[in-house]
């Protein structure tokens, strides 16, 4: 690879050039799996999760498929085969990187076994006939996924040689608004494997309901882990936009953050109103999938951030509170 300065033209060295394509890959990865998990809420809000009822083939075919419903579930196949051979990619690129991609070879490594147990996963939900526990534990595998390969996408533009620490470096609001999040996902799952999407045709409190009381309680549960977690998202985003030694991609994503969320909330509450309306519980999941990667790329960033901070600190200490490392 070249790189081209004013009357000059040098080579990128080898490192280097190997540490772009653990980028490349990464963000490429990262895309693909957005893509995977909306097109599988598609796939679910059109029933056509048994579209295929054989696997991995879909009725033995795996040419064109004539109707929606096996041209649905294949397309996800097919999607889902292309973010295994970029996964699989992407940790033969870290590993041959070396030393310059060895802070990526963690969260790699780990891709690559979650994707497995998604696999096999996909199978025994087709081979279940869609069981809901099957299916629930399949998004909730998916979200897990798409939170390692955001770890590793934002990991590879950080410096080899910066220490950072994912246990260490975030603060109590950083952790407490991953799982904060990632448990919403979870009660989303509950409340759509459970059919309890038009348990309540009011928003934000369910006034009347001619749904089964079990319905209406899994549905008033998720609403309050959405409280909860916005609550603790909000707070660890603009703790760290009030901080002063937030950089501007810090900003940028929390900004992003914070409008998403509102997003997610008006899509959210049209869902739970408009519930004859399918289209929005896709959005809604997309929504949420773009909310939870955008959350879990600043908490990898502000891990960063803190560590570097403390380093500057006189004798390495990272003494103080957390709000003036930037991750509260």
């Amino acid at each position: 690879m070249m790189l081209r300065q004013p009357g000059v033209v040098t080579e990128l060295p080898p490192r280097d050039a190997r540490l772009w394509w653990v980028r490349v890959l990464s963000l490429a990865t990262l895309i693909a799996t957005f893509a995977l998990i909306v097109l599988g809420s598609a796939v679910r809000v059109t029933n056509s999760g048994m579209g295929c009822k054989g696997w991995p083939l879909c009725s033995g075919d795996v040419g064109p498929i004539s109707s929606f419903h096996p041209l649905m579930e294949q397309s996800h196949r097919f999607l889902a085969s292309l973010v295994t051979i970029l996964i699989i990619a992407l940790a033969i690129a870290v590993l041959r990187a070396g030393g310059a991609a060895r802070h990526v070879r963690g969260p790699a490594m780990v891709s690559v076994g979650v994707i497995v147990v998604q696999i096999v996963l996909g199978a025994i939900t087709v081979l279940a006939n869609n069981a809901p526990v099957t299916v629930a534990l399949h998004l909730l595998v998916a979200t897990l996924f798409l939170g390692v390969v955001t770890v590793t996408a934002v990991t590879s533009f950080i410096a080899s040689d910066r220490s950072w620490s994912l246990l260490h470096g975030p603060g109590r609001r950083a952790w407490a608004a991953v799982v904060a999040l990632y448990l919403v996902f979870i009660s989303g799952s509950i409340v759509v494997n459970g059919g309890a999407q038009a348990a309540c045709k009011s928003w934000p409190a369910c006034f009347s309901s001619p749904a089964a009381m079990g319905l209406v309680a899994i549905q008033l549960v998720h609403r309050s882990m959405v409280l909860v977690g916005s609550v603790l998202v909000v707070a660890f985003l603009v703790s760290l936009l009030r901080s002063r030694s937030a950089d501007a991609v810090e900003r940028t994503f929390a900004i992003g953050g914070l409008a998403l969320l509102a997003a997610q909330i008006i899509v959210g509450a049209l869902s739970a109103i408009e519930s004859s309306h399918t289209e929005f519980a896709d959005v809604h999941l997309a929504f949420a999938a773009a909310l939870w990667g955008v959350v879990v790329a600043v908490f990898v960033m502000s891990a960063r951030g803190r560590q570097a901070r403390a380093d500057a600190v006189p004798g390495g200490s990272s003494g103080g509170s957390e709000t003036s490392h930037a991750v509260a």
